[in-house]
């Protein structure tokens, strides 16, 4: 989701937003030069202006000054302390930082910016197929232990517009849904599939749920870990409001090595062995793990594991 436009902040000036709006006019045109040297005028009559700040960062990169961009990314948040337009994932993705979570203000303002265009997005040119893969999945798993695909509760975690709710919906007596997003969970109410909706973060949301006594049988976690940096507290968090025979199934970006890496597309890719160390601390037991890529970007398949974990203590492991 890098390719979004990042939010736009008015300076409170009318002269300085005018001068961002020229540099981007300029930038549109490939007039790089003229775009930074616009940028920086509208900077030096608002200072603390954190979009152009940060439009400046990416002026830098183009232009092959990764030291300038970092300094400007790092001034972009300041100017914004929430930094909603994540200026601190581009200077951990530059390598200037050690690899962290991402803000969560940034999450919320990117998911509600892109909720109207998000299914489009995602089934057109993305191909987006990770819902279909862990239906797949659970299916597997159901079928190896004998029991109906059927769950009494369905927390979907993370249910941006419902397309994972969809394809959940037909195995699911009662269906819930949380986002961070209140724009994504506006999107998923048009669906009316949900039997409850919520805009929450999650860790907060699934201590609440376990703290009030409501536990799921099945959560489901689509291409949404991939904007968590450590899997174990969510992991964890998740198997706390799990019922004793509840499965847990989630999508993640994968690569070859150990540990998580930030990725150019700003989404953390989390090696294999994180993955099941993740799921061990919480302890559940991998019963599917596979490699299946849920999305192509630039005609190229983005490499994945699909995973379906139980309660280590009721539930033997299965093939995958």
């Amino acid at each position: 989701m890098r390719g979004l436009s990042s939010s736009f902040q008015s300076s409170g000036d009318l002269i300085a937003d005018r001068r961002f709006e020229w540099a981007r006019d300029c930038e549109a045109k490939g007039d790089l030069a003229a775009a930074a040297d616009l940028m920086e005028q509208a900077l030096e009559i608002a200072p603390g202006y954190a979009s152009a700040w940060f439009a400046l960062a990416g002026l830098r990169e183009k232009r092959g000054d990764p030291a300038g961009a970092v300094a400007a990314y790092r001034q972009a948040r300041a100017s914004d302390p929430e930094d909603r337009q994540g200026a601190s994932l581009h200077l951990m993705r530059l390598g200037a930082e050690q690899t962290a979570g991402m803000p969560e203000a940034y999450l919320r303002e990117l998911f509600d910016q892109y909720a109207p265009a998000f299914d489009t997005a995602l089934q057109g040119g993305l191909d987006y197929r990770a819902p279909a893969l862990l239906r797949a999945a659970v299916g597997k798993v159901c079928a190896a232990r004998g029991r109906p695909m059927r769950f009494g509760s369905t927390l979907d975690l993370g249910c941006g517009t419902g397309l994972a709710g969809v394809a959940f919906r037909p195995f699911a007596d009662w269906l819930t849904g949380v986002d961070l997003s209140s724009g994504m969970v506006a999107e998923a109410k048009r669906k009316v599939i949900y039997d409850r909706l919520s805009a929450a973060e999650m860790a907060q949301f699934l201590t609440a749920e376990a703290a009030g006594g409501a536990l799921h049988h099945l959560i489901v976690a689509a291409d949404v870990f991939v904007y968590a940096v450590d899997l174990a507290p969510v992991v964890s968090a998740c198997m706390r409001a799990l019922d004793r025979q509840g499965l847990l199934a989630f999508t993640v970006e994968t690569h070859g090595g150990g540990g998580v890496i930030l990725g150019d597309k700003l989404r953390y890719a989390h090696g294999a062995d994180h993955v099941r160390a993740a799921l061990t601390a919480a302890g559940l037991e991998p019963l599917h793990l596979e490699q299946a890529s849920t999305r192509t970007e630039n005609g190229v398949p983005v490499p994945g594991l699909i995973v379906v974990a139980g309660s280590a203590s009721t539930l033997p492991r299965s093939p995958s």
